[in-house]
């Protein structure tokens, strides 16, 4: 056989990863091959793949039992335990369309997703089953499963799963997963695909790259899950990837700069997702307190979720090496990728998207030159287009032709490199002149007594809009009207004036949503009101 001849039990190998993935079944294939490989660490007990795969079949076995068919839909409110990974890949086995329910929720804004996804079944954690039993009202559901806990209207999981066999189920069918965007801006909407394989071409093109860049070692490499489970971005980087490709999973229920640290050395953690504030979060942990961990097993981290200050990211691959990959995308689809030594020969991109797959256009869908900033447009597959389940204004406002956008503002630079500069919701206009929010936090964050900040525009008689920034401060530091007019002055020193705060306000804590979003609708909402009444934050 010459060096050019594909290798036949590489290609049988893939053949049977192929056929795994379109019936939902890659857990068992793993469990088949590695069976006493760690499949899943946590505070509630660990798992092998074949622990994992058999209680997998038995949850799979018990929805059908209660009346599950394919198409139905489970809803899963769940913190990050063992349990949720199983109610995901039963979902995957057994046709259903999973909904993953973010747990901060109140009972109304539950009872809205679980109405609006049509939930025939819910899975959830004991800790919330108070709120979700207030849920319930208008909810047609065969099943009612709670982990852990009490609550009148739920059947015992555990009770559930042990009158069922572990044994592979012969008729897997591949599910598909719903996410609901965060609601920063509104109503969550699900995201929908008719499609069932695997959310269509842009997510298995992401997928692929994610894979490659990775390059899981299976039965060895450990991928730390920092974000909750709930989010598109933790359950694709952090849980879903990993165990597709035979590595293991270590489960934290509630994020910590140092507990991060901790556990990466603890487990000998190789992978995981953080977003731009745990970014900052670890850099600004103590030089005695970064000296204490061995941090060496650590080879990848991927981040997305909002962006990222140029000096941060710098600062964290400047600590941990350049093992910080990027991607531009969310629930709705892909945009692109970027690599450390890419990023650090372009501070601030996010990948190189190919021809074509981005559009930067102005309010009137007209292409922008190189450097301008416009909306950015993505192209939308073939098949398995997205759609906000019923709400087909939002769906046909976010589309023109064959593109789509997720309401980001960038450009693309003359070589084809793209930069986002910020949410066109989030865009200030003060005295007719744009204004991008994400630029001036990238200043002030860069400042020893700033943990977090948002700047917002505030109503203005004169401008329209002025600039706001508000500061969560580092521990050991005090509001006061000094240190506010030290951050404005430190703003005028590295910005045109005209993007510079007028303003400064400080608060204990920051809207962000789990996920590490800014909520800043939130935030704009709390000071207009605040102006409106006429006090101070």
């Amino acid at each position: 056989m010459t060096t050019m001849d594909p290798d036949p039990a590489v290609a049988d190998r893939q053949a049977l990863v192929e056929r795994a993935a379109a019936t939902g079944m890659l857990i068992a294939l793993w469990a088949a091959r590695q069976p006493e490989a760690t499949a899943i660490r946590s505070a509630q007990g660990d798992l092998t793949y074949a622990q994992l795969n058999a209680r997998i079949n038995q949850l799979a076995r018990a929805l059908r039992a209660r009346g599950l068919t394919v198409g139905d839909s489970i809803a899963l409110i769940s913190s990050n335990r063992p349990e949720f990974v199983e109610t995901l890949y039963a979902a995957q086995r057994t046709g259903l369309r999973l909904t993953p329910v973010n747990w901060h929720l109140t009972a109304d804004e539950i009872n809205y997703i679980l109405r609006d996804c049509g939930a025939r079944a819910v899975v959830v954690d004991g800790r919330f089953a108070d709120t979700v039993g207030q849920a319930l009202d208008g909810v047609d559901a065969r099943a009612l499963l709670v982990v852990e806990g009490s609550q009148e209207r739920f059947e015992d999981y555990e009770q559930a799963l042990s009158a069922e066999s572990g044994e592979n189920i012969e008729d897997p069918v591949l599910g598909t997963t719903m996410a609901y965007t965060s609601g920063t801006t509104g109503r969550p909407k699900g995201v929908h695909r008719a499609a069932a394989a695997a959310a269509g071409a842009a997510a298995s093109q992401l997928a692929t790259l994610v894979a490659e860049a990775s390059a899981y070692v299976p039965g060895q490499d450990l991928n730390l899950v920092t974000g909750p489970l709930y989010h598109s971005a933790p359950l694709l980087f952090s849980l879903s990837m990993p165990l597709s490709r035979g590595a293991g999973v270590v489960l934290m229920d509630k994020w910590d700069a140092e507990e991060t640290l901790r556990l990466i050395e603890q487990h000998r953690i190789t992978h995981t997702h953080l977003v731009p504030t745990m970014f900052h979060r670890m850099i600004s942990l103590p030089q005695e307190v970064k000296d204490r961990y061995d941090l060496g097993s650590l080879r990848n981290i991927w981040h997305g979720a909002a962006p990222c200050p140029v000096p941060v990211k710098q600062a964290l691959m400047d600590w941990l090496g350049p093992i910080a990959w990027e991607y531009y995308a969310a629930t709705e689809g892909f945009g692109s990728v970027v690599g450390p030594h890419d990023w650090l020969r372009r501070p601030g991109t996010v990948g190189h998207p190919e021809p074509g797959h981005i559009r930067i256009l102005d309010e009137a869908g007209e292409d922008l030159p190189a450097g301008v900033p416009g909306t950015i447009y993505l192209r939308a597959p073939e098949s398995g287009r997205f759609v906000y389940l019923g709400d087909e204004a939002k769906t046909s406002s976010s589309y023109r032709g064959d593109y789509y956008t997720l309401g980001d503002v960038g450009y693309l630079d003359e070589d084809g490199w793209l930069f986002l500069t910020d949410r066109s919701v989030d865009l200030i206009i003060s005295g007719g002149v744009n204004v991008y929010p994400a630029e001036v936090e990238a200043v002030l964050i860069t400042h020893p007594s700033v943990g977090d900040v948002g700047v917002i525009g505030v109503p203005d008689p004169e401008w329209g809009e002025s600039v706001k920034a508000v500061v969560e401060l580092q521990p050991g530091y005090q509001p006061s009207a000094a240190l506010a007019e030290e951050l404005l002055a430190w703003t005028r020193d590295r910005l045109a004036h005209f993007k510079c705060p007028r303003t400064v306000d400080f608060v204990p804590e920051l809207p962000r949503t789990p996920s590490g979003k800014l909520s800043k609708r939130v935030l704009r909402e709390q000071f207009r009101r605040q102006a409106a009444a006429g006090t101070d934050a």
